[in-house]
């Protein structure tokens, strides 16, 4: 007996449901990675650049535990057909994939597998199976904080531990021939990425360092602390979320392990404001679950005829993070250096694109997941669509965040408007926030020129906010 494990975001040992299959069945295993045909939806930029390095490190930890990493190229029914062949195993194994194309594409290798292999398709890449979460009356939530109370509730209900990392995997007497990483060209050829893997060290003990770091320093802080981009509030735990680096099993355990070292029997509400944070993920896969067309037509159907508008350069400079709006530009300067970008500053950049500018959420949700390390396709859809108010538990359109009364805010000191907008370090932190507000001789005695050393405004925040609700009554005509 021998089994192939197929894998895509579940790149970990540990909490692995399909390497704790193919162990237990005994034999030989195959684990192997395919990189499948450009789609509509294939890994972006920074994604890929990540993905590199997680197989890399993903190869290190199987070669700790006596295997390797196979990387195959091609259809993956194809492959894991040539595969089959070529070793002779009688199982495959793999982790659901909850997109609709990942769906479609795991239903027809099983389907057209299952006469020749045991297909085992296993769940680690959320708490709670989409399919298995409904509101009374059996339809999919819509609003997030009932879809929160019977996720706890479930979870409180029906327990379950991490699946442990297995010490040694079964390795084969030969193996299959094998791509080299290098081969599937996923890092530029610039050297634009340098900055983001320096923020990003890929792999699985990474992920549970970052996260035992968060528990120790952070999570008591969250709930406050989350809001403001200056600060170390917030766990960073996406990117290795995205590509299962770590589970959210394992990330859940851990904050119940932590509650039980203290005696108590439920997590704290400080806690709980976080995981609250990780079953909006699983919100997410819900809403992508049920609603398969949303990356591509809003939830809510009035919002199909919406009159937005064409806006070319304007949402050039707001890519380039030079719309002179400051909160604006550091977000998105943050992003393109680092590859993320502060959940609060996601919302004031989305807000300005899709309010101010008028230009369509598709555009944006495109800019993200190209530069986006922590692109997810539930994740993104579901936060565009909430910030222009077509969506799921969507924020009304009408509500248009002020980019300066935000910066003031969650920035009041300025800090993070000087880290990514090192011109404006010169102003005193008041006036970071709205630089053209500023006396013209405090500029000056600052050696600061509007327009040269950061460009003016683009538009006029509130004549902007008047012309996107009108745009909304218009539609509503």
């Amino acid at each position: 007996m021998s089994t192939i494990v197929w894998l895509r975001h579940d790149l970990r040992l540990a909490d692995n449901a399909a390497f704790d299959f193919a162990v237990q069945r005994g034999g030989p295993v195959w684990p192997v990675f395919i990189a499948e045909p450009d789609g509509p939806w294939s890994p972006g930029g920074a994604a890929r650049v990540w993905l590199h390095d997680s197989l890399a490190a993903l190869a290190q930890e199987l070669a700790a535990v006596g295997s390797r990493l196979v990387i195959r190229q091609g259809d993956p029914l194809d492959v894991l057909r040539e595969l089959q062949a070529e070793t002779g195993a009688t199982a495959l194994a793999f982790n659901a994939r909850m997109e609709p194309a990942g769906r479609a594409r795991d239903e027809r290798v099983r389907t057209s597998l299952a006469t020749a292999l045991q297909i085992k398709v296993g769940n680690s890449s959320l708490l709670c199976r989409p399919d298995r979460i409904a509101t009374g009356s059996g339809a999919p939530y819509r609003v997030f904080t009932p879809f929160w109370r019977q996720v706890y509730a479930s979870l409180r209900q029906h327990p379950t531990l991490p699946l442990s990392a297995p010490a040694q995997l079964p390795a084969p007497d030969r193996w299959p021939a094998s791509l080299t990483l290098e081969s599937l060209a996923l890092l530029p050829a610039k050297d634009w990425p340098m900055g983001l893997r320096q923020q990003w060290p890929a792999g699985a003990a990474v992920a549970h360092r970052v996260l035992a770091a968060f528990l120790d320093e952070a999570v008591d802080h969250y709930a406050v602390a989350r809001d403001f981009p200056a600060l170390p509030g917030v766990s960073r735990l996406s990117p290795y979320l995205h590509n299962g680096q770590i589970s959210p099993r394992q990330v859940w355990h851990a904050v119940h392990e932590r509650a039980a070292a203290r005696g108590a029997l439920e997590p704290s509400e400080r806690e709980l404001s976080w995981l609250r944070q990780l079953a909006w993920r699983e919100f997410a896969h819900h809403l992508l679950w049920h609603f398969p067309t949303t990356p591509d037509a809003p939830l809510r159907p009035e919002f199909e005829a919406f009159p937005w508008c064409d806006d070319e350069p304007g949402y050039r400079r707001w890519c380039r993070g030079e719309t002179g709006f400051p909160m604006v530009d550091a977000g998105m300067r943050e992003l393109w250096q680092t590859g993320l970008m502060h959940n609060r500053v996601r919302m004031i950049v989305a807000s300005f694109l899709t309010k101010d500018l008028g230009v369509h959420w598709r555009r944006g949700a495109q800019w993200f997941w190209d530069t986006l390390v922590d692109a997810n396709l539930a994740n993104n859809t579901l936060g565009w669509q909430w910030t222009a108010g077509c969506g799921a538990d969507a924020a009304p359109y009408f509500r248009v965040f002020n980019p300066i009364t935000q910066s003031q805010k969650f920035d009041p000191d300025g800090a993070y408007l000087a880290r990514w907008l090192p011109e404006l370090a010169a102003l005193s932190p008041a006036d970071r926030h709205a630089p053209w507000l500023a006396s013209p001789l405090v500029l000056k005695a600052a050696g600061f020129e509007l327009g040269r050393d950061y460009p003016a405004p683009m538009l006029d925040h509130a004549a902007a906010r008047h012309a996107a609700l009108a745009r909304l009554e218009q539609s509503k005509r």
